[in-house]
């Protein structure tokens, strides 16, 4: 499997990370899936992490303000001073920003659903978890799964309102949509079929915007990032969507 194609592109070819905002104290890009935030004892394989490129990028010492897990693609924020950074982290705690993100998932969702379902963490605490789901679009394509001769994906749009550990990807393998390319919250049978299928390895969840105030301006800001090239090529396939329309998403 290995790392994914962004990642190669941004290690071997030294492409810099895609910028979406950037002021005297705050930055952010669009990570790319399969990229770590930081250097992890878990991922022990990964040779490249997001605040080593953004700060050897920038020329600074970066700081991220948020967790977006390897998979994940998408807004990643960064403070640029030690001063910033502890008071998004605490604005990121008390549930000032507003994070939506963009998956393809399996089977018909609802038109519109609260996930209010409890999570626990490792060390057994039960923490309080909570998601709202708008479908997007829905497609069925002639693609036979199990004993059905079609398969059924939908298009969503996920915003948490706390940030729990892998809490939209456990979210909806609790309502049984699971993500796509999801491992191990995910359906095996589905991300083989899209790897078999499709040569799709991506998982397809995107951060694609965040919104706060701004703490010294107080002026809104709203950040937003294109989905990537394997989610691009994903909602071509099985949503038929144009790639310059994907540029909304």
């Amino acid at each position: 499997m290995g790392e994914e194609q962004p990642v190669l592109e941004v290690i071997q070819e030294r492409k810099p990370l895609e910028i979406r905002y950037q002021s005297p104290d705050l930055v952010a890009i669009n990570k790319p899936h399969g990229l770590l935030v930081h250097r992890s004892m878990i991922a022990s394989d990964a040779s490249a992490f997001a605040v080593q490129l953004l700060r050897d990028q920038l020329g600074q010492r970066v700081y991220p303000v948020h967790r977006l897990d390897r998979k994940t693609g998408g807004i990643l924020l960064f403070a640029l001073s030690e001063a910033m950074n502890s008071i998004m982290q605490q604005r990121f705690a008390e549930g000032d920003i507003q994070k939506t993100y963009l998956a393809i998932v399996r089977g018909y969702t609802a038109d519109e659903l609260e996930i209010d379902y409890p999570l626990r963490r490792d060390d057994g605490l039960v923490q309080e978890a909570f998601t709202k789901l708008k479908t997007l679009r829905r497609t069925e394509v002639p693609v036979p799964f199990g004993k059905h001769p079609t398969s059924r994906y939908s298009l969503v749009e996920l915003t948490p309102t706390t940030g729990r550990f892998h809490q939209l990807r456990k979210h909806l393998a609790h309502i049984f949509h699971p993500i796509i390319g999801d491992r191990p919250h995910g359906c095996n049978k589905q991300n083989r079929l899209f790897l078999e299928q499709y040569a799709m390895n991506t998982m397809l969840l995107h951060a694609n915007r965040i919104r706060f105030h701004h703490p010294v301006s107080a002026k809104e800001i709203v950040i937003s990032a294109p989905v990537q090239s394997e989610f691009k090529r994903m909602l071509a396939v099985l949503f038929g969507e144009k790639p310059e329309l994907t540029q909304t998403l």
